[in-house]
């Protein structure tokens, strides 16, 4: 599932996590298509990005699908709740024409057919789990269970992240050597334990929570910090140089030129 240095954060352990890049295509190059849609990833590989991130939920029937939010009525011609919909109702929707007329036909894909794409296109990703309530556990384990099943042993790195650690625990105990992700908005006073709680590799936070101090205690700890979403490549420059270790973006092709290069023990 992984090589060595996706091992869980420890501090001081300063994690190679192989195969991460500086750059990931939040949603897809959603700036440019309709997010979380397979044009959205086929476009972030044209643009030169090697990792993307994702989100997934259950549908009534038990499949994950790729969609953010909870609801259908933003993303799709469709109207009501993901979780109260079966995946044949959601597989008729359309997923594009809200964002472009050129869009019209993409699809809502599920996440096996989204890993598939993806893993052809040798592209790593990042699945943030998104759990309804009382969804958490079940979430976790259906999605780490599901990767483990499909992404390919020799295929580039996958991570998943979630907001809730039920979720994240869940996905451990079905599939303890998938690396996870701790997401939040600010760090909170109990980010040490809770990432050790989920034995987490790294820690995503949000660019309008984040300050110097608080960057630098996490690299003094050697904490692989993501920072979403960040789309001015003149604010991406400085989280680099700050030394946080990579960035999500609507827009890869402009943060790409800034991306600092990797250290080589980090390849």
């Amino acid at each position: 599932m992984h090589g060595k240095g996706w091992e869980p954060w420890r501090s001081g352990l300063k994690l190679p996590l192989t195969g991460l890049p500086r750059v990931i295509a939040h949603r897809g190059a959603s700036a440019a298509a309709p997010e979380n849609t397979l044009a959205a990833f086929r476009l972030a590989h044209e643009r030169g990005a090697r990792m993307v991130e994702l989100d997934a939920r259950l549908t009534r029937d038990g499949v994950l699908v790729v969609i953010h939010d909870s609801t259908l009525d933003r993303t799709t011609d469709g109207r009501g709740r993901v979780i109260e919909t079966d995946s044949a109702s959601l597989a008729l929707l359309d997923a594009g024409s809200w964002f472009a007329p050129a869009f019209r036909g993409e699809r809502i894909p599920t996440l096996e057919a989204a890993l598939g794409f993806l893993a052809g296109l040798d592209l790593a990703v990042n699945v943030e789990l998104k759990s309804d309530p009382g969804q958490e556990a079940r979430t976790g384990a259906e999605a780490a269970r599901l990767i483990a099943r499909v992404w390919p042993s020799d295929g580039p790195p996958v991570l998943i992240s979630s907001f809730q650690e039920e979720t994240l625990l869940a996905a451990r105990h079905a599939v303890p050597e998938l690396p996870r992700g701790l997401l939040r908005e600010r760090a909170g006073a109990d980010w040490r334990a809770a990432m050790e709680r989920c034995a987490c590799s790294t820690l995503h936070l949000a660019a309008h929570h984040l300050d110097e101090s608080l960057l630098r205690e996490l690299y003094r700890e050697a904490v692989p910090v993501l920072v979403y979403t960040v789309n001015d490549p003149r604010e991406a420059k400085r989280l680099f140089d700050l030394g946080v270790r990579a960035l999500f973006t609507d827009v890869p092709e402009a943060i790409l030129p800034v991306a600092p290069p990797l250290p080589h023990s980090w390849s």
